[in-house]
């Protein structure tokens, strides 16, 4: 076909193959986890004929999201088809040692975690500590052995800054402090925060919220931004501030914190539902069109309620992997040194 066509030929992404292992494109695959009630990365493997007994490095970690997002509490996880980001729950550097990022609600933190974080540091001579854009602290340079040590002596959430799902919510000071400020954007962040954590999707999600329209929290380049104005609040979507940035779209304008939580709930639902694994919120709304997210989203209620009670469903028992590492399937068999 390319000799035909020419060398800017280019296979559809809808009929492209997910990967070598198998002829099925992505929607294909999502379209027969759900037809079939497919529940596992084996049974997915046998139903559509893959060409390899084991699969690879890029459809493994697919399959096992697809299974997980379509089928939650009932698809089997495969913790060793996640990156070893996932796999370890912290960021792997270029030496070998790992980031530790601790969950701040909305950055806002206090002095005493600001007390543990310090101690933690100097506990485990940890070598850098650096505030991130998402108004976190990163603790840099953790030996993999320590992992388990320095999250159990934190004692704060896992940030989750490691997976393909929820990241940060950033926030401005909002009405609470700052004479501009319209709206509460810290505590609709936190709520934000909250409501949305632990949440995994095909790719990591940011979201945002300023307090009013000088959008001091950048909500225009992020996944989901939130932005105060005097009669509410404003929702844009698809934002990034990757390599190529764009800038978000506006989807809707709400009145009240509960309304922004379902709307913006609705919106990553419909996403990890339709989103293809590693498809940012922008390549996905550029993909099936605003139309068709204001659809679902926006016009249809009945539909908004069940995409956000399918959200809260999916997240009801998840646990956090920091505190509870048996319950979310740690191996924790990988943090022990070798005896030699």
């Amino acid at each position: 076909m390319t000799f035909t066509a020419g060398g800017d030929y280019s296979q559809s992404s809808k009929t492209k193959p997910l990967c070598a292992c198998t002829e099925h494109s992505h929607q294909e695959i999502r379209d027969a986890i759900r037809a079939e009630k497919l529940l596992t990365i084996a049974q997915t493997m046998e139903f559509l004929a893959w060409k390899t007994p084991d699969g690879c490095t890029k459809c493994r970690p697919a399959l096992n999201y697809y299974l997980l997002s379509t089928w939650p509490r009932e698809a089997i996880d495969d913790p060793q088809s996640r990156f070893i980001n996932e796999r370890a729950h912290a960021n792997i550097q270029k030496d070998g040692t790992f980031s530790v990022i601790p969950r701040m609600w909305g950055g806002v933190t206090n002095s005493t975690e600001l007390r543990r974080i310090a101690d933690v540091v100097d506990k485990y001579a940890i070598p850098s500590v650096k505030v991130t854009g998402g108004q976190r602290i990163d603790l840099l340079g953790v030996k993999k052995e320590d992992l388990r040590s320095v999250w159990q002596d934190l004692g704060m959430p896992s940030g989750l800054a490691y997976a393909k799902g929820l990241r940060t919510v950033k926030t401005c000071v909002g009405s609470e402090w700052c004479r501009f400020g319209t709206q509460d954007s810290t505590l609709m962040g936190q709520q934000l925060e909250r409501a949305l954590n632990l949440m995994y999707a095909p790719h990591k999600v940011k979201l945002a919220v300023s307090g009013c329209p000088r959008n001091c929290a950048e909500a225009g380049i992020k996944d989901v931004g939130v932005i105060g104005v005097d009669s509410g609040w404003e929702i844009y979507i698809g934002g990034n501030g990757g390599i190529k940035t764009e800038v978000a779209q506006f989807l809707v304008k709400l009145k009240t914190h509960e309304e922004v939580l379902e709307y913006a709930g609705a919106f990553l639902q419909l996403y990890r539902e339709e989103g293809w694994y590693l498809e940012r919120t922008v390549h996905y709304l550029t993909r099936v069109g605003m139309e068709h997210i204001k659809r679902a989203v926006v016009e249809d209620g009945e539909k908004r309620s069940s995409l956000y009670q399918r959200l809260l469903f999916s997240l009801e028992g998840e646990v956090d992997p920091w505190h509870q590492p048996e319950k979310a399937q740690v191996d924790t068999r990988q943090f022990e040194l070798l005896k030699v």
